[in-house]
């Protein structure tokens, strides 16, 4: 159900679009295995993590601009995991102004573009950052 978020898929980690974004182009970064925490990563998974992490940073520039990202990782129930117990690292792009907090607010997410249109945006940069490795 997930393939058509998805934006790239390494050996141990993939790229994909947050379902339920705070702002265009909220990525995560997800190990393939089901694991709960940095502790339990391999050292290959880490280092899988962060280059993704990277190239989200290096793709969200060039597709969209943002004037600055928040990156995340939420442990546990009580940090906000909203995923208990699979360890993902949020990309978020961030612009002065943005709305993110309106779903705090009011319960509203205003997001001006489909998460269909940001992957057709953002697959082509994955794809040719893959090639420049």
């Amino acid at each position: 159900d997930a393939e058509p978020l998805m934006l790239f898929r390494g050996p141990t980690c993939y790229v994909i679009l947050n379902l339920y974004p705070y702002n265009n182009g909220h990525l995560l970064v997800v190990p393939n295995r089901h694991i709960a925490s940095l502790a339990a990563a391999t050292r290959d998974e880490l280092c899988e993590l962060i280059e993704l992490t990277r190239r989200a940073e290096l793709a969200l520039t060039e597709g969209y601009a943002p004037q600055g990202l928040n990156l995340g990782i939420n442990l546990g129930k009580t940090a906000g995991a909203g995923v208990l117990n699979h360890l993902h690292q949020h990309v978020v792009p961030r612009w002065n102004g943005d709305t993110n907090f309106m779903s705090v607010v009011g319960e509203t997410r205003v997001l001006p573009e489909e998460l269909p249109e940001t992957a057709k945006k953002l697959r082509p940069i994955f794809d040719r950052l893959e090639t420049e490795k």
